[in-house]
């Protein structure tokens, strides 16, 4: 996401390196061509000439650091404004209410039904809710089915009516059974609709009257661009919304949405979504994401993400046997599912400064790491535990297990041997010698 966006503004802000200082003349420059980027990234073109207004005033009033050179400081500008323009700061959902209702609104075709399920899982497994969803499609054929299916997945209960064609009837039902069961958040799943279709707007303004939800989320499929930005209005206008889910955001979108759609709406974006998997859901964070658009990648999500699957007595035992030089395949397999865990590679990459430009136009597949476990499961258990056993047959035999050639065997075993040496470095806080051995390799 915002791959292209992010080049365009990259060479936009190249435009002031070398120069001593901003003038009139080159921020000018610079700025047409940050416009040009937004507008090109599908932002609204009155937004977008706000924003270059603000920045070009912000760049021409401030004094410029010793410690700085221009670009960097309007780097800096353009990375406060963007925070700005897309909220500020983070805001999450209002938990309050016995339970907490939150009605979930959108076009056909926007992800709904699938945000409703990782919504409930994020609850479930984060906050440690007791969500219960609500079928509330009564018109989409196999929509109840699929939020069944949806419940099963992430093993949160489904409420549902079938043969009911009353949607504000099955919304209350659905928060009377989640007060008679125990659950603390209901999220009920509401039929895609037109914005220009009178007859469903109006049924939703009915359920969101009866069930008075303590958040109304409005779910817009972030590729459909500036599209997105409008019809949240229309829906704002009848329902007032507290926040917004973009969906598709890993898809090949232009990015203006999630740029534009909190200025004409006044409504923060809430969460993301970033793949298919149940857990791939993010709390939106502008800055972060002023950070990625700008290539500065997104550290703290990145440390974030790992800390929800680490494992400390895991942590230990690797540790001990760091220290013992009995680090084998078995353990590198282990750090591998756990990376896997954490999300779809692209998006991981994006995340580390200055990776998303290194890695332009490569392709990074989702499965990236099966030819490396093809060739570990390819090893019989000794040479897992052991991997200075595998000799010149062995490699043989495990790439023609592994249906990959000895070259790929070498290369893994070259690469498992570096990262052991830097692990044994870091446990003996050899931090002078790990940097000398990392500039060494490619």
């Amino acid at each position: 996401m915002f791959d292209n966006l992010s080049d365009k503004l990259d060479k936009a802000l190249h435009v002031l390196k070398g120069h001593g200082k901003i003038t009139e003349v080159n921020v000018a420059d610079t700025l047409k061509e940050v416009r040009r980027a937004l507008l090109d990234a599908d932002v609204n073109f009155k937004i977008a000439k706000d924003f270059t207004n603000r920045v070009k005033e912000k760049a021409l009033g401030a004094n410029v650091l010793t410690a700085l050179q221009p670009s960097q400081l309007m780097v800096k500008i353009v990375k406060d404004e963007l925070t700005q323009l897309m909220g500020g700061d983070s805001e999450g959902l209002n938990l309050s209410g016995a339970p907490t209702v939150i009605l979930m609104s959108g076009l056909q075709g926007s992800g709904k039904t699938t945000f409703s399920g990782k919504l409930a899982n994020y609850l479930k497994t984060k906050k440690s809710k007791n969500p219960l969803l609500v079928a509330c499609d009564i018109y989409r054929p196999a929509a109840i089915d699929q939020l069944h299916i949806v419940g099963e997945q992430i093993n949160v209960d489904v409420y549902s009516d079938r043969g009911n064609t009353d949607a504000v009837a099955i919304a209350t039902a659905g928060v009377a059974h989640a007060k008679a069961n125990g659950h603390n958040v209901v999220i009920i799943d509401t039929a895609g609709r037109l914005a220009v279709d009178e007859a469903m707007m109006a049924e939703i303004s009915n359920v969101h009257k009866a069930v008075q939800p303590q958040e109304t989320l409005f779910v817009v499929d972030a590729m459909t661009g500036q599209d997105a930005v409008n019809t949240a209005k229309a829906f704002n206008d009848l329902l007032n919304f507290d926040g917004v889910i973009l969906t598709k955001l890993d898809g090949d979108t232009r990015g203006g949405a999630a740029i534009s759609i909190k200025s004409v709406v006044n409504k923060p974006i809430k969460f993301i979504g970033t793949g298919e998997k149940m857990e791939a859901i993010d709390v939106f964070h502008p800055s972060r994401m002023a950070d990625r658009i700008l290539g500065m990648g997104d550290v703290v999500s990145l440390v974030e993400r790992a800390q929800e699957q680490f494992d400390e007595e895991e942590a230990r035992k690797l540790q001990k046997k760091i220290a013992k030089n009995q680090f084998g395949f078995d353990d590198f397999l282990k750090q591998i599912q756990q990376v896997k865990k954490m999300g779809n590679m692209k998006d991981l990459m994006g995340m580390i400064p200055g990776a998303s430009k290194a890695m332009k136009g490569v392709d990074i597949d989702d499965d990236a790491f099966k030819h490396i476990e093809a060739i570990i499961y390819s090893m019989t258990p000794g040479e897992r535990t052991k991997p200075a056993s595998i000799n010149a047959n062995r490699k043989k035999r495990i790439a023609k297990g592994a249906g990959r050639s000895v070259q790929e065997v070498n290369q893994l075993l070259k690469q498992f041997n570096q990262m052991s040496k830097m692990m044994k470095m870091m446990q003996g806080g050899g931090g002078k010698k790990m940097m000398q051995m990392m500039q060494g390799m490619k």
